[in-house]
């Protein structure tokens, strides 16, 4: 065998190793970082509404965050329908990627205020949640039709330094109104540890819907006291969802009681073309 083709062989045999460990050290950096080895999933914003909190989303965040979506449950200030917005779009701004931004109550009305022409917003999911149109407040959604019994079940409001009110439920009528298919245990917890909204805000005007722009998916129950069931069928339709479930028994909070359901909605929002 002459030099030449041991220099050939030699020559091969260094390009083979070479090739060998750039396969060897992508899968490595495959097996360190999961997230690259995932298709890749937008992240899923939650804004929860009055007289709840964050950990309403739990159920939820459990069976979404165990699929690989990227989540996050954001503290709504509860203080006004322009103030919130502009806090939740600073959150959505500071994600890369496509967003599913999904809204509970007056929450709902909050999530129609953020997008706010960010291209990373693909789909809102309403979630017993309001979709005003412009010019349109909480206070007046609600009472369109009837079937709201929330009024009489408020306590006496909390009077706050610059004037304005904070709203709560009474904790004794929290179950039966705000969280009727929930356990009693769960409810009185949830009665002690609701946010309240401010007066101001339930009756604050809406800005230029993203509904108009963004497509959206809608759930509720049927049995909802806070918002009646026929106001979230207009407010659906109007906005031309894509898809609307309304859940057989459920109260307003369907996102605890049906969190297998709402989790399905939000997949299916997240993954349409």
């Amino acid at each position: 065998m002459n030099m030449l083709t041991i220099r050939n062989i030699t020559r091969l045999l260094l390009i083979a190793l070479f090739s060998l460990a750039v396969v060897l050290i992508t899968s490595l950096g495959t097996i360190m970082n999961p997230v690259i080895a995932q298709d890749s999933k937008p992240t899923v914003v939650f804004v929860h509404g009055a007289f709840a909190e964050s950990d309403s989303w739990n159920g939820v965040l459990t069976k979404l965050i165990a699929k690989g979506y990227p989540t996050i449950a954001a503290a709504n200030p509860l203080r006004g329908v322009k103030s919130d917005a502009d806090y939740i779009a600073s959150i959505l701004k500071s994600i890369e990627g496509p967003i599913v931004l999904v809204g509970h109550s007056y929450g709902g009305s909050v999530i129609t205020n953020a997008v706010n022409g960010n291209p990373n917003v693909k789909a809102l999911v309403y979630v017993a949640g309001f979709a005003p149109d412009t010019g349109e407040s909480a206070a007046d959604l609600s009472g369109r039709y009837p079937g709201s019994t929330l009024g009489p079940t408020l306590a006496p409001p909390v009077a706050l330094p610059d004037g304005s009110k904070d709203l709560y439920i009474q904790q004794s009528k929290f179950h039966a109104q705000f969280a009727a298919d929930v356990p009693v245990a769960d409810a009185e917890l949830m009665a002690s540890t609701q946010r309240p909204v401010t007066d101001a805000a339930l009756n604050e005007a809406s800005g230029m819907p993203a509904w108009k722009s963004t497509p959206s998916w809608f759930i509720y129950g049927e049995r909802d006291l806070n918002i009646p069931a026929a106001m979230h069928a207009f407010m659906a339709e109007r906005a031309n969802s894509k898809e609307t479930i309304a859940v057989n028994g459920a109260s307003h909070v369907v996102m605890i009681s049906h969190s297998d359901a709402v989790a399905e909605i939000i997949e299916h929002a997240a993954t349409a073309p």
